[in-house]
């Protein structure tokens, strides 16, 4: 049975997320940071992501389960805990909500333009500009957010109520490591919405490739190794 009320969770989930941590980009490096990053303005946009997301999971977790990301929902479709119907419908809201998003910051917040609608633009100089070595960190940092949604949200056994503060902290942490990396994505609407607003396609792939690849992999390692045996345990 398809879900409305979810995918619009979704989408108003994503939006949240793909509007606060694009204009605290603007914000921290345009605003504050003379066109620069700086320590203080990487902890600004970490804690805008972390914030959006935790906030985000606590507001509509019961409503849709709390994904805001297209390699979230494969990894819940790869291990069957959502059906095919409900999964394009969250991937195609949590699309619709970025591009809205980022359309909003456009119209907000020229200043936006600068770091173009706070889209990804690659792999840095400190990982040599790889394509692949870009593709490995996003797959990486991805693994560990789907983890942690996993083994927090799934886990029969997992501490009650910490969810939300635990994937947003985890997101915080991505985003401490993996800004200076790739821009530390770690969803595919994240990067699309801004994309689509920017006309910036550079090396678009990894942050589908790379969420996906490692959200879905996280996705079968924690659901058959450890949440099945918690299930079976629950209901013996």
């Amino acid at each position: 049975m398809v879900n409305p009320r979810a995918w619009l969770a979704e989408s108003i989930g994503t939006f949240c997320l793909v509007f606060f941590g694009p204009v605290a980009i603007t914000l921290s490096v345009v605003v504050l940071g003379g066109g620069n990053l700086t320590t203080e303005g990487l902890l600004i946009i970490a804690f805008a992501h972390g914030g959006a997301i935790g906030l985000m999971v606590y507001t509509f977790g019961h409503v849709s389960g709390g994904h805001f990301n297209p390699a979230v929902t494969l990894s819940f479709l790869a291990t069957k805990r959502i059906d095919v119907k409900n999964a394009a419908g969250y991937i195609g809201s949590q699309l619709a909500g970025a591009i809205v998003a980022a359309a909003a910051n456009k119209a907000i917040l020229p200043a936006s333009e600068k770091v173009k609608y706070g889209v990804q633009t690659g792999p840095s100089a400190l990982i040599g500009s790889s394509a692949t070595a870009g593709f490995a960190v996003e797959a990486i940092l991805t693994f560990f957010l789907v983890t942690v949604i996993f083994m927090t949200v799934l886990h029969k056994k997992a501490a009650a109520g910490l969810y939300g503060f635990a994937i947003g902290g985890m997101i915080f942490m991505i985003h401490i490591v993996g800004v200076p990396l790739t821009g530390a994505s770690v969803n595919p609407a994240r990067t699309f919405g801004p994309a689509l607003i920017s006309g910036y396609w550079d090396y678009h792939w990894i942050y589908w490739a790379g969420p996906i690849v490692g959200g879905v992999i996280a996705g079968l390692i924690m659901n058959y190794v450890f949440i099945k045996k918690s299930e079976q345990e629950a209901s013996a």
